[in-house]
């Protein structure tokens, strides 16, 4: 299969705000879930809120252990997913790639990049190696927590995750059905 790509817009899936852009695209039998969204911070700011522990747990997971290159925690992610997280990557503060699920069937890596824009900081982040019928799932998944990582770093409480989920997983689902 030829790789095929399918953007969803923040309309489609009716994104609380605007900017957050996803996209999902098809490799074979695997897919990748891509984010990108611009904060109203610096480089630094975000690139603790996507690494420090006490920051991740206000918007995506809980982690035990201590981050570090090469090391493994184990995370429990506010949608559900617990396991290990195994850092491959970690060049602060401008791009991290971990391995979440390292060495069983469902392993996926996963790539923040975080540049500069004048006063703001765009985020991208990619999931690759996600089965093709779990893409749909898992971006509205990621759409939802980088809508919490946005109410976070605006200082607010995250919104209810599996709700947002759920008003975003129809036009996910539509977007992975015309990858197949």
């Amino acid at each position: 299969m030829d790789e095929q790509t399918d953007q969803i817009s923040t309309d489609q899936a009716g994104a609380r705000r605007s900017g957050v852009a996803g996209s999902l695209r098809a490799s074979g039998d695997r897919a990748t879930v891509r984010m990108q969204d611009r904060y109203p911070t610096h480089p630094e700011d975000l690139w603790a809120a996507v690494t420090e522990p006490e920051r991740l747990a206000r918007w995506i997971a809980v982690v035990d252990g201590v981050p570090g290159l090469g090391g493994t925690v184990h995370a429990r992610f506010t949608s559900g997913w617990e396991g290990d997280v195994r850092v491959e990557v970690c060049e602060p503060p401008r791009r991290l790639i971990v391995t979440s699920a390292p060495g069983r069937s469902d392993e996926t890596t996963i790539e923040a990049v975080l540049t500069r824009d004048g006063d703001s900081t765009l985020l991208v982040v990619e999931e690759r190696g996600i089965s093709l019928e779990q893409v749909a799932a898992y971006g509205a998944g990621w759409q939802a927590h980088i809508e919490d990582l946005a109410a976070h770093l605006a200082g607010r409480d995250a919104g209810g995750w599996a709700t947002r989920w759920t008003e975003l997983a129809p036009a996910y689902a539509e977007q992975a059905h015309s990858l197949a």
